[in-house]
């Protein structure tokens, strides 16, 4: 699989979208919706009406790259249909990936490091 990296944005379509649609008609879809640029190089996620699959479309510098994933069981979890898009975590598309529950994803606080007196004066 083709990861993002923390550098990536990663968008979450909340509605679920025609699964007929390719890669041209997702990245139409990107556009004319989100108003967003499906060449970005960002990761756009979309659900199927049947919450089970999954469709990430991305622009690697090269080409677009589409991912399709049907998961077997229970499906994904997605978050209450709504118009637009939600940005996700890295951490939280590898859970929805894999079909954990990414909204229990949260990041561990971390403080900034403080510089030492004694490291500071040589």
């Amino acid at each position: 699989m083709i990861a993002p990296s923390h550098s990536y944005k990663i968008f979450l379509a909340t509605m679920p979208v025609d699964f007929r649609k390719g890669m041209d008609g997702l990245a139409s879809y990107v556009m004319s919706n989100f108003e967003l640029d499906p060449f970005s190089g960002a990761f756009f996620v979309f659900r199927s009406k049947s919450r089970d699959k999954i469709k990430v479309l991305m622009w690697d510098g090269t080409g677009l790259v589409l991912i399709y994933k049907r998961a077997e069981g229970g499906g994904f979890v997605w978050p209450k249909l709504s118009e637009g898009t939600i940005t996700m975590t890295k951490a939280q598309f590898e859970a929805l990936f894999e079909g954990i529950d990414w909204r229990r994803v949260t990041s561990a606080d971390y403080q900034h490091p403080k510089v030492f007196k004694k490291a500071a004066e040589r």
